[in-house]
Formats: C-alpha cells, sequence, structure tokens
C-alpha cells in the first residue's frame, strides 16, 4: 500500500511539471473583458519612434515599417487582438522581444499577411498569415480578404506559443524542437538572417507590431493582455 501511494505522488508530481509546462492548447478565443490594454491611447507606456504610430478611435497605425513595443517584457501570457490588412499587407506581431533595436533576430515574429494577393499566396508557407515566420507555417489560411477584421489569440507559455486565428488554432509551436539556426524541425532552411535556434532564445521579453511594410498598411485594435501564472 505504502508503495502504491508513493508511487501515486510522484505520478501526480510529474502531471503537474507536465502540465505547467505544456498547457491545453486554446480551443476558442478567450473572453477577454477587463484584460489589460497592451498600450495606453497615448502610446505613453510605449517603446516607438517618434510620428509614425497614432492612434484614432481605438485604431492603431503607423505610416512607416517601424515596430512598436511595449516597455514591459512579458513571460507567460495570452495576447489577443484585432487586425485588419489592405491589398498586399505584410506585417506581424513579435514575442519574447529581447532587444526591441536588433529585433530581428531577438524575437518569434507571428505572421500577418494578405494572403489573399499573390506575392503572398506564391510565397513559402512560413511568410503566410498566422505562421511563425520562417519557421513553422499554419495549418490552413483563415486571414479574411482586406478591409474586414481578423481575431487573432496567441497564448505564450514557456516554449510552447499557439496561434488562433478567426476561431481556428492554426499553429502550434514547442520552440525546444528548433535546435539549428539553419534547419527547421522538418528539415526545411530557416533565413538566414533570424539567428540563433529558438531553443536558445529566451521565453521573456517585450511584445510588439509591425507597422507598414512592403508599402501596404495595417491596422490594429483591441489589443489586450493578460498574464499567466
Amino acid at each position: 500500500m505504502r508503495k502504491s501511494i508513493l508511487c501515486l505522488a510522484i505520478f501526480i508530481s510529474w502531471a503537474a511539471v507536465v502540465c505547467a509546462a505544456d498547457p491545453v492548447p486554446p480551443k476558442a478565443h478567450p473572453d477577454a473583458t477587463g484584460w489589460k490594454t497592451l498600450f495606453a491611447g497615448d502610446l505613453s507606456d510605449a517603446i516607438h519612434p517618434e510620428g509614425v504610430w497614432s492612434v484614432e478611435n481605438g485604431v492603431l497605425t503607423a505610416a512607416e515599417d517601424k515596430c512598436i513595443w511595449s516597455k514591459k517584457e512579458y513571460e507567460n501570457f495570452i495576447l489577443d487582438l484585432e487586425f485588419k490588412t489592405a491589398p498586399g499587407t505584410n506585417s506581424g506581431v513579435f514575442v519574447y522581444g529581447a532587444d526591441p533595436v536588433k529585433w530581428v533576430t531577438t524575437s518569434v515574429e507571428i505572421q500577418i499577411a494578405d494572403d489573399h494577393a499573390e506575392q503572398w499566396a506564391k510565397s513559402p508557407k512560413t511568410w503566410q498569415c498566422g505562421a511563425i515566420f520562417g519557421r513553422l507555417a499554419a495549418k490552413k489560411s483563415t486571414v479574411k480578404k482586406p478591409g474586414e477584421w481578423n481575431r487573432m489569440t496567441i497564448t505564450c507559455k514557456g516554449p510552447m506559443i499557439y496561434v488562433m486565428l478567426n476561431g481556428e488554432l492554426v499553429t502550434e509551436m514547442d520552440m525546444r524542437k528548433w535546435t539549428s539556426g539553419r534547419k527547421n524541425s522538418d528539415g526545411s532552411d530557416i533565413p538566414k538572417w533570424l539567428g540563433k535556434p529558438l531553443a536558445e532564445r529566451p521565453t521573456k521579453g517585450h511584445v510588439g507590431l509591425q507597422g507598414k511594410h512592403a508599402g501596404a498598411p495595417i491596422y490594429f485594435r483591441n489589443v489586450k493582455i493578460k498574464e499567466l501564472d
């Protein structure tokens, strides 16, 4: 009996560790009522270049290809937001950003793109909407046509990243599997400019949004965040 109780205790402890490290994938967008807004209306709590980003009627957009970042660093969290593309939009959401200046090589990008535009429809799958840019393609493209609002929920818990787009879980990543800076876990090539392996990256950092890239604007609203235990 004593041995059985000990085995049960060990199993429960092991299960608790596993559950803490690898959360259950989300099944739906959350109710974000009462969540903290990532950026204040005057952007006073953000790191951003002057004269580029603006907020009007609750909609955040940029006039140039410059990023905006949270001053605070986040570790385990859920980011919930809405975005609207224009024809040809190519943008992104950045998590675990270690350096807002050298962000390309020090963050993880969840891609936003107008997959309906020919240049992105024909691009590598890891460059399309909902993908972990350059590393992991989304299971399917669920982005709406330009001019329509999309909802995206990004859950980050340690090395686990989940992306839900318009009601569907399109991406699940375990950063621990990306042990190479040149090859993805499936053997495909990683763009050379993305830096060191994700398995070696910290899982805490700034959260950012990309501005007007490739000549097409991007619009965000209701950008909210909830920290997890």
